[in-house]
């Protein structure tokens, strides 16, 4: 809109007031001293009516302007220009804190409110898995359909990200306890240090802008709660915020498994970033073709007596997945293990059915078969400690139990009788094993966007 048809001086006649009027099709003209000043509003309903009272068009506007108008600063909310506007107010002119008109807004123009600098925010909850581990791994679905339960719980890695205006990429890792900083995605790229799983989801998805990213996670590295594909799904959360063509679930899952399988070279399977991403109980199918994520329509007071039932607990010990994947592919060629994956297999199937109809007893003994069955897979799964804290666990009240992920370590899930719970507790603790509280989580990788002014820049400034 351009303000000069709106404004004239206050010496200005009547007929350089009306051929303004003309100009802008407003029905109104500003007028303002000789600094710029606005000091008054006429209409052309005001000029008309000293017309017909017997004053000519050579005679100064000042006769008709009204000093006692209505004005709204820049910084005037929308929607109380709106009530103004629809309070039978025609044209409201914005005046900065000198009075100099820096806009004029109407029923017919009132602008859309320019974009603001925003933030993107994310966060995505790590897995417990219950069955059909080892099934997920490409090279056995590449002959053998696959199939795993899992849920997701209460436990989360965080990731925070704002574009910058320059191409530099830094990166804050609590987890890490370290940072990362380059000039460009080139520089990012060609780095070698501890960064390189960051470094693997920047090449699937070649940003084309700079950014600050901020991480931090509820769970300790190397868990064996999927946390990696954990991290992966916040960071891409917060990169899919800025893409107007989004990422769908199953495209967000591939980009992770991407990232770390390929690009970084880990081995392991693809339950994980299914998980974090499609978030609840799911029930996972994997073929060549295509993998496909069932939730599970489990009843309440199942849920809630499971999650009383179930005890997480942390070995503290970190594991190594990559190379017992990597050993486990290497055991798959005997027969004797691929049939036990199978059974494993076969096993998933009835923990699914068990968690649906509420055998809840059934399911803490199938917890206990897969996890017999897992120990078999690759002599890296377990180990004589590990043997007697699971064995432990079971002289004091638990009915079955697993080593979660790939195994070697991280933290065992334990089903307790709900009058031996007590006691299992109490045993781990004698033991120096930290119980994990937490809650089963339904939804996966959420992810939104906050604006900057709103939030905190008025603080930092």
């Amino acid at each position: 809109m351009q303000l000069d048809k709106f404004l004239i001086y206050e010496s200005s006649t009547l007929r350089e007031a009306l051929s303004r009027i003309e100009l802008n099709q407003c029905g109104i003209v500003f007028s303002m001293d000789v600094a710029g000043r606005v000091t008054g509003v006429a209409t052309d309903g005001d000029i008309r009516r000293e017309l017909l009272g017997g004053r000519t068009l050579d005679e100064s506007i000042a006769h008709c302007v009204n000093a006692n108008f209505i004005s709204e600063r820049p910084e005037t909310p929308r929607e109380v220009l709106l009530k103004k506007l629809d309070h039978r107010i025609r044209v409201i002119p914005i005046l900065d804190g000198e009075r100099r008109l820096v806009g004029v807004v109407s029923r017919d123009h009132l602008p859309v409110m320019v974009e603001e600098a925003v933030y993107a925010r994310s966060r995505a909850p790590v897995r417990i898995s219950f069955g059909g581990g080892g099934s997920d791994l490409t090279h056995f679905f590449s002959v053998q359909n696959g199939a795993v339960v899992n849920s997701t719980i209460s436990l989360y890695s965080h990731a925070v990200m704002r574009v910058r205006r320059d191409k530099k990429i830094n990166i804050y890792s609590l987890d890490l306890n370290d940072t990362f900083h380059a000039d460009n995605l080139e520089h990012a790229l060609q780095a070698n240090d501890r960064f390189g799983l960051i470094r693997a989801l920047l090449q699937s998805v070649q940003p084309e802008f700079g950014f600050d990213i901020y991480l931090h996670s509820d769970f300790p590295v190397n868990s064996g709660l999927g946390g990696s594909a954990v991290v992966l799904a916040a960071i891409l959360g917060c990169f899919n915020q800025f893409r107007r063509d989004r990422w769908d679930q199953y495209e967000l899952a591939e980009l992770a498994f991407q990232a770390e399988r390929l690009h970084l070279g880990v081995a392991g399977g693809w339950q994980d970033q299914y998980a974090t991403v499609f978030g609840g109980f799911n029930f996972i199918e994997f073929n060549m073709e295509q993998n496909v994520v069932h939730p599970l329509r489990i009843h309440s007071d199942v849920l809630h007596e499971l999650e009383e039932s179930l005890i997480l607990c942390d070995t503290g010990i970190a594991h190594d997945s990559g190379n017992i994947h990597e050993d486990q592919r290497h055991h798959m060629g005997q027969q004797a293990i691929w049939d036990q994956v199978k059974t494993n297999v076969d096993l998933s199937y009835q923990i699914r059915n068990q968690l649906l109809r509420g055998r809840l007893l059934e399911f803490g003994q199938s917890l206990h078969k897969a996890w017999m069955l897992k120990r078999e897979f690759s002599s890296k799964i377990s180990n004589s400690h590990l043997d007697r804290i699971y064995e432990g666990a079971c002289a004091n009240g638990a009915v079955g139990g697993k080593l979660l992920g790939a195994g070697g370590g991280g933290f065992f899930l334990f089903y307790a009788l709900p009058f031996r719970k007590h006691k299992l507790i109490k045993h781990l603790q004698s033991v120096n094993l930290r119980v994990q509280p937490f809650r089963f989580e339904s939804e996966g990788l959420r992810s939104w966007t906050v604006r900057e002014r709103s939030n905190h820049m008025e603080i930092e400034s």
